[in-house]
C-alpha cells in the first residue's frame, strides 16, 4: 500500500498570512452586525463534513447582497486578506477551511429565487439557497431541479466544486445544468457569464470555467440553471445480490444496453446493516441496488421490466417495489443518511471519505480491488455508489486520536485513487478537489495542466486571496 499523502495545511510553504486589525475594523464599520468575531461563529465556519482540521477563520461575514460580497472582497483586496465562501457546510475535502487565515464570507442569506423562466426551463437563484430550497420554491411549476448530492448543499456551493450525485446518470452533472452566472472577481468586480439561451459561441466558455474552481477564481452571487419537467411517473425499487460484484454486472450491462434509468446506487452488505439500524429500515443485509425510473407509465414499466430480467440473469432478488412518494423518500432519505448512519456506528470517530470515479466497464475490478483491501486492513468502513456512471464512495471511519488509525485511513484513501488513475478514471467524481486531493490532480493531469491552472489563477487572482490553498499549491 502506498503512503498517504500529507494534508497540505501541514505542508510548509503556506503559513498564516496576517489579518490586521486595522481591516476587522473596516469590516465592522461596513458590516455592522453581518460580522462577527465571536468564536463559537467562527468554529463554526472552520470545518466541513471531512477530517482535516484547521484554525478557524478570523471574521465571518453574513452576506445578503451581491453588493455585500463585492464590499468584502474589496476590502479583503485591500489589505491582502483570503476570504474563503461559505454555504451550507457540507462540503468534504477540506474547500471552506481557513488553510492561510484570512475571512469566511457566508451566503447563506442570499436565498431567495430571483426568476423563474418555466417556458425555457430555467431558473435564476442566489447562492445560497439549497437544492431542497429551490424544489420547495418551484414545485407549482411542474419543474424540478435533479442534482442531488446528497446533503442538502447550496446551489454556490454546488457549483463551485462541480457537484452531480444520484440522479446524474441521467440528467448529469452541474458542469451540464449551469447556464449563467454572476461571480465577485478578486477585485470586487460583478461580472456575468453567459445566458440563458440554450448554447453559445461567444467567447471563452467563462461559466464552465467558474463551475468547479471551489471559489479559487471568484465568488459566485447568482446562478442560473436548468429544470427538468417532473416525470409523469416515478417508480423505485431495491434489489439484493448473492455479492458486489453480481450488483455491478448488473449496472454495467444495463448501461451498455441503452436503458434510461433516473438513478442507480449501490449499498454494500456492511453499510446495509448501518443504514438499517441508523433508519429503523428491515433491509436484506446483502449487497443491494436501489434504484428509479422516470418517464411514462409505459416507460417506466419497460425500463423495471428489463432491469429486472438483467438482475435475474446476475442472481438478483427479492426485487421489491417502492410506488408510493413517501416509501420512495424513506428509502433514498435512508441512502442518504449512509454517511450519517456510518459516523454514529463508531461514536467519536471522524470519516476520511473519498470518492473516485472511473469508466464503467472498470467499476467492478475497482470496487472489488478497494473492498479486499478495506476489509484487510481492519479499519471500519461504509461504501456507497452512484455507479451507474461510475462513481462510488468510500467513508474510513477512524479515531481521530490514534496516529495509526489516521494513516491507515489515509493510506487507503490513497490506494483507492491510484488504483482510480490506473484504470482510466478520476480522483474525484463530485467532491472535488479541495485540500486533500492537491496531490492526486496532479497524478491525474500532469504538470503541464496544472501549470496553466496556475497561470489562470495568478491572472485572475493575483494577491491570492480568494480560497488559497486549495486544488493546487502556487
Amino acid at each position: 500500500m502506498n503512503a498517504p499523502a500529507t494534508p497540505a495545511h501541514l505542508l510548509p510553504g503556506a503559513p498564516l498570512r496576517p489579518v490586521p486589525d486595522a481591516f476587522i475594523d473596516a469590516l465592522r464599520a461596513r458590516f455592522g452586525e453581518q460580522c462577527s468575531t465571536a468564536l463559537a461563529v467562527r468554529e463554526q465556519h472552520g470545518r466541513d463534513e471531512g477530517s482535516i482540521q484547521a484554525p478557524p477563520p478570523s471574521a465571518v461575514v453574513f452576506a445578503e447582497t451581491t453588493q455585500d460580497v463585492a464590499d468584502a472582497v474589496k476590502l479583503a483586496a485591500q489589505w491582502e486578506v483570503p476570504v474563503i465562501p461559505y454555504g451550507a457546510g457540507s462540503s468534504l475535502e477540506g474547500h471552506l477551511l481557513a488553510v492561510q487565515g484570512g475571512i469566511s464570507i457566508d451566503v447563506g442569506r442570499m436565498n431567495r429565487v430571483l426568476r423563474v423562466d418555466a417556458d425555457d426551463l430555467t431558473v435564476t437563484v442566489q447562492p445560497g439557497i439549497t437544492r431542497k430550497q429551490l424544489n420547495e420554491a418551484i414545485k407549482d411549476t411542474g419543474l424540478f431541479f435533479p442534482i442531488d448530492p446528497g446533503a442538502d448543499a447550496s446551489i454556490g456551493g454546488m457549483c463551485a466544486t462541480r457537484a452531480s450525485g444520484t440522479n446524474a446518470v441521467r440528467y448529469g452533472t452541474m458542469r451540464e445544468n449551469v447556464l449563467a452566472l454572476e461571480v465577485v472577481t478578486a477585485s470586487g468586480d460583478i461580472i456575468r457569464t453567459g445566458t440563458r439561451a440554450k448554447k453559445s459561441a461567444a467567447g471563452y466558455d467563462l461559466t464552465r470555467l467558474i463551475v468547479g474552481s471551489e471559489g479559487t477564481l471568484g465568488l459566485i452571487t447568482e446562478a442560473t440553471v436548468r429544470l427538468y419537467p417532473l416525470p409523469e411517473a416515478v417508480s423505485a425499487a431495491i434489489c439484493s445480490f448473492p455479492s458486489i460484484e453480481a450488483a455491478v454486472r448488473t449496472v454495467i450491462q444495463t448501461i451498455q444496453l441503452g436503458v434510461p434509468i433516473a438513478r442507480v446506487e449501490l449499498i454494500d452488505a456492511q453499510t446495509v446493516r448501518l443504514v438499517n439500524a441508523h433508519s429503523k429500515l428491515g433491509l436484506r443485509e446483502e449487497p443491494l441496488l436501489l434504484m428509479e425510473f422516470h418517464g411514462s407509465p409505459a416507460s417506466v414499466k419497460e425500463q423495471a421490466e428489463t432491469v429486472q430480467d438483467i438482475a435475474g440473469e446476475f442472481g438478483g432478488n427479492a426485487f421489491e417495489w417502492a410506488t408510493t412518494p413517501e416509501e420512495r423518500t424513506r428509502l433514498w432519505t435512508a441512502r442518504h443518511n449512509a454517511y450519517f448512519a456510518g459516523v454514529q456506528s463508531r461514536p467519536g470517530c471522524r470519516c476520511i471519505t473519498t470518492d473516485t470515479c472511473v469508466p464503467i466497464s472498470r467499476l467492478a475490478d475497482c470496487l472489488l480491488d478497494s473492498v479486499a483491501e478495506a476489509d484487510a486492513s481492519g479499519i471500519p468502513y461504509f461504501l456507497v455508489g452512484h455507479v451507474g456512471d461510475g462513481n462510488f464512495h468510500f467513508g474510513y471511519l477512524i479515531d481521530p486520536d490514534d496516529a495509526d488509525e489516521r494513516a491507515k485511513g489515509e493510506a487507503l484513501s490513497h490506494s483507492l485513487v491510484a488504483r482510480a488513475l490506473d484504470m482510466g478514471g478520476t480522483c474525484t467524481g463530485e467532491h472535488g478537489v479541495g485540500i486533500h486531493k492537491m496531490d492526486f490532480l496532479l497524478q491525474e493531469t500532469g504538470d503541464g495542466a496544472v501549470d496553466m491552472m496556475r497561470a489562470i489563477k495568478r491572472a485572475l487572482d493575483p494577491k491570492n486571496i480568494l480560497n488559497p490553498g486549495k486544488i493546487f499549491a502556487l
